[in-house]
């Protein structure tokens, strides 16, 4: 798309509700940047189907030991790598199960690289830096759909078999005709001429958190919608992880103590040892045997 043609992307429109915001009041500046706010959770149902394609392809990617790729560029890659980095903590993966990437590398996290998106090459450079292979899924994000360096890595994703999808907020959108599993949510004007780090932003931020909550819940992370794989690295977490067993198990503290640490402080197997009446192996064993699903390991062990 030529650059004479930004103007006309739904991201780059001017707002005719908030053409004023130089000459209001805080209180009403604030005003139109929430009613517009509002419209996005509408804007994401909107793409709930296309949303839960790309999870299913996502989980099929990290069942068959592959991995999730986030990539974009400024804001959107951010919003990636941001994404991606709450995944070990929250879900006890590891950082190579989700990852993200930006385009300028590093550096660019923390200062602008404008022109870091224009390249195909060095997304091609840094998906092979990363070992890229078809058991992975590379989902590209980019607010105006037309980022070169994004569609670049979709493309050179798409040529070693690997799986695609795309999220973006304009209709149409050039990133869509080379993801296999596109998203467009149309956030349209911002409140800011151009500002995608606000409405495009929280719509993206709220899709990357459905895809990587739904599939680490698809995966066996999750347990009566409590975080069972929480990784226990300090304090916080062990409260939080000896809570979860006591909720689940139905246990005093000193009986959760003593399950917490002949589970080897594994949450999952601590639940698994509780609930069934077994021991570390045997929980250990149900569990590996069931899809790491708590459910299915505890009626395994009962039925056996």
């Amino acid at each position: 798309m030529s650059d004479t043609l930004i103007g006309k992307l739904d991201t780059e429109k001017q707002n005719p509700d908030t053409i004023d915001i130089d000459a209001i009041s805080t209180i009403e500046i604030l005003r139109k940047i929430n009613n517009e706010d509002k419209k996005v959770a509408y804007i994401v149902e909107s793409q709930l189907n296309n949303i839960a394609n790309l999870i299913d392809k996502a989980y099929e990617s990290v069942r068959n030991g592959g991995r999730i790729i986030y990539i974009g560029a400024g804001t959107s890659g951010r919003l990636g790598i941001l994404d991606a980095s709450e995944c070990p903590p929250t879900f006890g993966v590891s950082e190579e199960l989700v990852q993200g990437i930006i385009a300028g590398g590093y550096e660019a996290l923390l200062r602008a690289k404008e022109g870091a998106e224009d390249s195909k090459e060095n997304a091609k450079k840094d998906l092979k830096q990363k070992n890229l292979t078809n058991k992975d899924i590379v989902i590209g994000l980019s607010a105006s759909g037309r980022t070169p360096y994004v569609i670049g890595a979709i493309d050179y994703a798409n040529k070693i078999g690997a799986q695609t999808g795309s999220i973006c907020c304009v209709k149409n959108s050039e990133i869509s005709k080379y993801a296999k599993y596109p998203v467009e949510a149309v956030t349209g004007a911002e409140v800011v001429t151009g500002s995608t780090r606000m409405k495009a932003g929280t719509a993206q931020k709220l899709i990357l958190n459905m895809i990587s909550t739904v599939t680490m819940i698809k995966y066996g992370k999750v347990y009566k919608n409590l975080m069972v794989d929480v990784r226990v690295s300090n304090e916080k977490l062990k409260n939080r992880a000896l809570n979860i067993i006591s909720e689940l198990v139905g246990t005093d503290e000193k009986k959760t103590q003593e399950l917490f640490i002949e589970s080897g402080k594994d949450v999952k197997t601590a639940i698994v040892m509780g609930l069934s009446s077994c021991d570390k192996i045997m929980a250990q064993m149900a569990l590996k045997s069931n899809d790491e699903n708590i459910t299915k390991a505890v009626n395994y062990l009962l039925k056996g």
